[in-house]
């Protein structure tokens, strides 16, 4: 019987078809016993080429390895190791993050095997494997123990193959953002299933048997968001970590500020609104400080959101450049919708020591800012400021849109420069879960006394939680209790600063702070 083969190159119909379970992995075919370790037996062992409950329990084993390593400390290594050949630096760091024994003969073997490891026969590589499981399962060849030490060397050779194509790839573009070069050349181009029995995909009917080849690079060009793989969809377990490693080897520089974003505990941004909270926050161990757009607003007796501070927002960042801490300024939309005018406020504000600012799509009146018009500021922004944090918040859960139009903006944001993505109104795991293992940059959560805590936020992945309006909010609060129990023969709280201890928050005399 002839077997046709389906070709599919827009986004939805491939979403439609990696999710669909009658359609699996195809083996390659290659010569060799599947029993005997091997190339072959390599390739009916791993998740990559698995479908069902093998795939599950073997996904499972990746995933177990890769979260004992934290992307942050996978970039570290990767830049600070011995120079050489990209997928050997690969293979040689990760090796040697997994407690893996002469990571510099793995990475040399796992080279040899990656290059058969998608079809054809290799007496070389088939040695190479045998080496490897000999190293990673020493012991008795026991099913459980052959099954772990396959996937672990399937781990690397993919390693070793996608994340040296997105370097080399991301190197030939300059400074395009990594998001960017992963949308338009993605290390793996192309796909192929097989249909397991009868299916129908984008008004196609698949016989059983039949090859389903789906056009991954032509797809990604004409749509934002990184396609997902699988039933139900999923993202690839390596993406952060391959990236990580990826802007390792590139070694594009990261400021102070950027690397706050790296550390295994989020980044806790509380938000002042004058030089005074911003120098007493600072000094009681915070490492950077941001600010909140509604009170530089509300001090200056103006609205918030509605484009009307900026001059009051430059004055600001321009007294905190005086001090020795980093800083975030909230710029609202920009206070503009003309890009360059928002780039010519961001250069300011970058030469008055800001180290980042936070720039939203969401308008006064409720809506959200046409996604190619916000794309379009942060490139701007990027382009007159490179060194400054721009932190793209999209407001869609606020203002009620679905999930997909957040994904589909951020992913946007990112490949126009974006460093970080600010989600405010998000709380619930999955939603933040979804959005992390896709991101390519740190996600920052609002903190609200009634959502989730640090805690919390850290082990679902968010890398940064700012606190907003809060402390803003509170101290009004407080000065209205305050002022309101002495009138009332009240006792006051105790907990004010002292006249010296606010004189001494005043900003010196000096230079803007140049953020590093």
């Amino acid at each position: 019987m002839t077997h046709m083969t389906h070709e599919f190159d827009r986004a939805a119909d491939i979403s439609e078809a990696l999710a669909d379970p009658a359609l699996v992995p195809e083996l390659p075919a290659a010569d060799g016993d599947p029993a005997v370790a091997g190339v072959a037996w390599l390739r009916a062992t791993v998740a990559r080429f698995s479908s069902g409950a093998a795939h599950r329990r073997r996904r499972a084993l990746v995933e177990a390895e890769l979260a004992r390593l934290e992307p942050a400390m996978l970039r570290r290594a990767v830049a600070a190791g011995p120079e050489g050949e990209v997928r050997l630096r690969v293979v040689r760091t990760l090796a040697e993050a997994l407690g893996m024994p002469e990571p510099g003969a793995v990475a040399e073997a796992v080279a040899v095997v990656a290059g058969a490891y998608f079809g054809g026969a290799d007496a070389a590589a088939d040695e190479a494997v045998a080496r490897l499981v000999a190293q990673l399962a020493p012991g008795p060849a026991e099913e459980p123990a052959l099954e772990a030490a396959a996937n672990r060397i399937g781990l690397l050779v993919q390693a070793c193959a996608a994340t040296a194509a997105l370097v080399e790839a991301a190197d030939a573009g300059g400074d395009v953002p990594l998001a960017r070069v992963l949308r338009e050349v993605p290390p793996v181009a192309a796909m192929r299933r097989v249909a397991a029995r009868a299916t129908r995909v984008a008004g196609r009917e698949i016989a059983e048997g039949d090859v389903v080849l789906l056009d991954l690079a032509t797809a990604n060009r004409a749509h934002p968001v990184p396609l997902t793989f699988g039933a139900p969809p999923r993202i690839c377990p390596g993406r952060a970590h391959a990236l990580a490693m990826a802007d390792g080897l590139l070694r594009r520089p990261r400021t102070a500020f950027a690397r706050l974003h790296d550390q295994v505990a989020p980044l806790l941004l509380p938000n002042a609104w004058d030089h005074a909270s911003a120098a007493l926050l600072s000094a009681r161990g915070f490492p950077a400080i941001g600010t909140t757009s509604l009170g530089v607003a509300a001090a200056a007796g103006l609205p918030d959101g509605t484009a009307a501070t900026a001059e009051d927002t430059l004055a600001l960042a321009r007294r905190l450049g005086q001090g020795s801490f980093l800083f975030t300024v909230d710029v609202e939309g920009g206070f503009s919708d003309d890009p360059e005018e928002v780039a010519e406020l961001a250069a300011r504000l970058y030469d008055a020591g800001a180290a980042g600012i936070n720039l939203e799509d969401g308008r006064a009146d409720g809506t959200l800012a046409p996604v190619e018009l916000h794309a379009a500021k942060i490139a701007a922004v990027k382009a007159a400021a490179p060194a400054l944090f721009v932190n793209a918040r999209t407001d869609t859960y606020w203002l009620g849109c679905r999930e997909e139009e957040t994904g589909t903006r951020l992913a946007v944001y990112e490949q126009a420069g974006a460093d970080g993505a600010f989600v405010p109104g998000l709380s619930d795991p999955d939603g933040i879960a979804a959005l992390t293992a896709g991101l390519t940059v740190p996600l920052n959560i609002l903190y609200t006394p009634t959502g989730p805590g640090i805690t919390e936020l850290a082990a679902w992945g968010v890398r940064r939680i700012s606190l907003g309006s809060l402390l803003y909010r509170s101290a009004l609060a407080a000065a209205a209790a305050g002022a309101s129990a002495v009138r009332d023969g009240l006792p006051t709280e105790p907990a004010a600063l002292s006249y010296a201890e606010v004189q001494a928050l005043g900003a010196p005399a000096g230079t803007p702070r140049r953020p590093g």
